[in-house]
């Protein structure tokens, strides 16, 4: 698993992650969302383009980045998620909760 942060101004990171956001990896998201939200950045889009499989502690990490960023008056938003992820957020209906853009960069400047 791979973690990258772009600081993309404005207040807004990406963080791009490759491979499968599980119980293993989950922590570490939630990990880098809350020093993003620390530095200033308290918009976050997840680039998930690169990730192959997602479960229940990847989804939670997503909630928890989420409401990190807007009790610090931001916003989290999911980009590029592959069907595999789609279908998960599809089937327990968290596609209403986490918006998915077609590309980091639409997440905040669509």
């Amino acid at each position: 698993m791979q973690f990258t942060v772009t600081d993309q101004g404005d207040g807004i990171a990406v963080v791009h992650i490759a491979g499968r956001l599980n119980m293993v990896t989950a922590p570490r998201l939630r990990e880098v969302v809350a020093a993003s939200v620390a530095a200033g950045q308290n918009r976050v889009a997840v680039d998930l383009s690169d990730v192959d499989f997602i479960d229940f502690s990847g989804l939670g990490a997503l909630i928890g980045g989420l409401k990190a960023t807007r009790q610090a008056g931001g916003d989290l938003r999911i980009a590029a998620p592959n069907e595999q992820v789609r279908l998960v957020l599809q089937l327990i209906n968290m596609e209403r909760v986490l918006t998915a853009y077609p590309a980091a960069s639409s997440a905040f400047h669509g």
